[in-house]
């Protein structure tokens, strides 16, 4: 049980802060690094026995690693990045994957699901990758999104990864330095991996947050003088909501899958493996409940940006009204004295001209400090 006691520290070596900047640690680019003697997708392809990687003169085929295991025991692990179905055709014949699994692994864009065959699991995951930006702008992208399927059967564990980000290298390395935990067999590098790409997701809510905070600060701090917020372009709000879409399509479906591998005994799980499930699943019920959570607030934060658009623009309106009503009044004196009529009150007097240039000018300023009073200027 001591194994079982450190699964955690195995597949979770450190948790730094979950800001922008931890997240170049373990969701850069896929290492796609292939010896030019194994097939062209396949990264990686080794034989675990008792926990340990057997090692080999030269880099083995999946089907030599696969006659290993069927002679001496053990499971093989094999990577795969990006295969052809001309690629893949070869090893799905080998360890007898079902058609349908192989057609999805191969076309990837698929939704996060778990899918339980004769002899094998069949595990899609939706990777997630913070895309960091200086500011966000209304073409930002904030996530990108990968694919990890993972075949799980008696004695092999097959990965197949799209997209460029979420490198399981690191985490094949940490498991190979626990080998108590490897000798436990193929579930227990599926959970290593679920557990990986879920505190991915933890690490991106974060970083997401604090997108949407300096989003909701601009929009409630007073754009000037008079308190009223000038609002910001509400099209990098609707860009940011659509990325939190995409990282709710990553984060939702998963959910049930993970709840069935904690809940519901299956053959190809080992218990003591099994129960750990439920751990990733309590964490994903937990950024699930965040991305919701970012879903409302940036319908808030988008509906209060509207409306604080609409309120500057009706005090824009209020004040071309107020000095078009200041201007009114010496419009329409010089228009009456612009007429051209002989006899005009005060015409030929010599004080006339400055008489009503004063009313004029005193009326403005009345009608101005009437306006300022009542909060139209």
């Amino acid at each position: 049980m001591s194994m079982i006691r450190d699964l955690r520290a195995v597949v979770r070596p450190s948790r730094p802060s979950l800001r922008k900047s931890s997240l170049r640690m373990d969701t850069g680019a896929y290492d796609t690094t292939r010896d030019p003697s194994t097939p062209s997708a396949v990264v990686d392809c080794a034989v675990y026995r008792d926990g340990a990687r057997v090692e080999s003169a030269k880099p083995m085929t999946p089907q030599e690693a696969m006659r290993l295991v069927r002679r001496d025991g053990g499971f093989v692990w094999i990577g795969l990045h990006e295969p052809t179905e001309a690629e893949f055709a070869g090893i799905a014949s080998e360890f007898g994957l079902h058609p349908l699994a192989v057609e999805d692994a191969v076309q990837a864009h698929q939704r996060p699901k778990l899918e339980r065959y004769d002899d094998s699991l069949f595990t899609v995951f939706k990777t997630i990758h913070y895309v960091e930006h200086d500011q966000l702008t209304a073409n930002s992208e904030v996530v990108e999104t990968g694919e990890v399927m993972c075949f799980t059967g008696r004695d092999f564990f097959i990965t197949v990864r799209h997209g460029g980000q979420g490198s399981l290298r690191a985490l094949r390395h940490r498991l190979q330095d626990d080998p108590e935990l490897l000798a436990r067999g193929p579930s227990a590098v599926l959970h290593a991996i679920s557990d990986h790409v879920v505190d991915g997701y933890i690490a991106v809510a974060d970083a997401v947050q604090d997108d949407i905070d300096e989003v909701e600060t601009e929009v409630f701090s007073p754009g000037r003088k008079g308190g009223v917020s000038r609002g910001v372009d509400s099209a990098r709000i609707y860009q940011l909501k659509r990325e939190v879409l995409e990282f709710k399509r990553a984060v939702s479906p998963l959910l049930r899958p993970m709840q069935l591998l904690s809940e519901r005994p299956m053959r190809l799980v080992d218990p003591d493996i099994q129960k750990y499930f439920r751990d990733v699943a309590d964490h994903l019920a937990r950024v699930q409940e965040q991305v919701l959570g970012f879903d409302e607030l940036l319908n808030s934060i988008l509906q209060a940006n509207l409306a604080q658009a609409s309120v500057a623009q009706n005090e824009d309106m209020r004040k071309i009204t107020a000095w078009a009503a200041i201007i009114a009044v010496p419009t329409m004196v010089c228009g009456v004295y612009g007429m051209n009529f002989k006899y005009m009150p005060e015409l030929h007097w010599k004080y006339g001209y400055p008489v009503i240039m004063g009313i004029t000018v005193a009326l403005c300023l009345g009608i101005h400090r009437t306006l300022k009073r009542n909060g139209w200027l």
